[in-house]
């Protein structure tokens, strides 16, 4: 078990989000758990989770950002092609305004979520590649704009780049590589994702790098008709 710290958990009701707040205060950390809007319906926050709100476009982050020993931001846009036409700049704006407020704090450990589909497109089931790829394309130049902007700060960071996300139960059981995920593998689940991005808040490995995470899953998780599936939904 690692020592205590206090974490501040960026997007916390997202699906990877809320693996990473469940984990972390599993493992014995202190949560501050930030969402743009709390659901009305959002559960209870539970003991060592505090829920806190803040727009990362819009808002001062200093307040959300003092007294806590890392940032672990989970954060993702919508899916939906409106939004993946005309994205927020979650990952611009978003990510110069996170860095300026941790800066600030001295605040130096941050771990977010990028993408393997940020350096490749080889990568999955032809559908997926001439379907989903196209379709992120604004995303994923955000992303590469985020991992510039990390470049060229002073934070201990780290970018992981999963590949496309699952949400199945954690194994602990993934591989992890430098940049891109092998070519033979397309999926991460969220949990498992969750699970190392804890791993590298916990142990300061992978610093200033962009580790690629991913599993093999079963044909019926990693086929063109799963792939459609989760697109359409």
């Amino acid at each position: 078990m690692a020592d205590p710290r206090t974490i501040l958990v960026l997007g916390a009701h997202g699906v990877t989000g809320q693996e990473v707040v469940t984990q972390a205060v599993a493992r014995g950390h202190r949560v501050r758990a930030a969402e743009m809007k709390w659901p009305d319906d959002a559960p209870p926050a539970g003991p060592n989770v505090e829920r806190v709100t803040a727009n990362v476009i819009e808002d001062d982050l200093g307040p959300i950002v003092e007294g806590v020993n890392a940032v672990i931001s989970g954060l993702g846009v919508p899916g939906d092609p409106a939004t993946l036409l005309d994205p927020p700049p979650l990952y611009t704006t978003g990510t110069r305004n996170l860095i300026d407020a941790m800066e600030a704090r001295g605040v130096s450990r941050l771990v977010t979520i990028s993408a393997s589909f940020v350096v490749t497109h080889d990568r999955g089931p032809m559908l997926f590649r001439t379907t989903a790829i196209p379709a992120l394309t604004r995303v994923l130049d955000q992303m590469r704009d985020m991992e510039e902007m990390l470049r060229l700060s002073g934070l201990d960071w780290t970018a992981v780049r999963p590949g496309w996300l699952l949400p199945e139960p954690l194994t602990g059981d993934y591989v992890v590589v430098p940049d891109v995920i092998p070519e033979d593998l397309i999926r991460t689940r969220h949990a498992d994702l969750a699970h190392f991005m804890l791993h590298c808040v916990e142990t300061g490995e992978w610093s200033r790098a962009t580790p690629a995470i991913a599993r093999p899953e079963a044909e019926d998780l990693s086929s063109s008709f799963e792939v459609v599936k989760e697109m359409l939904a």
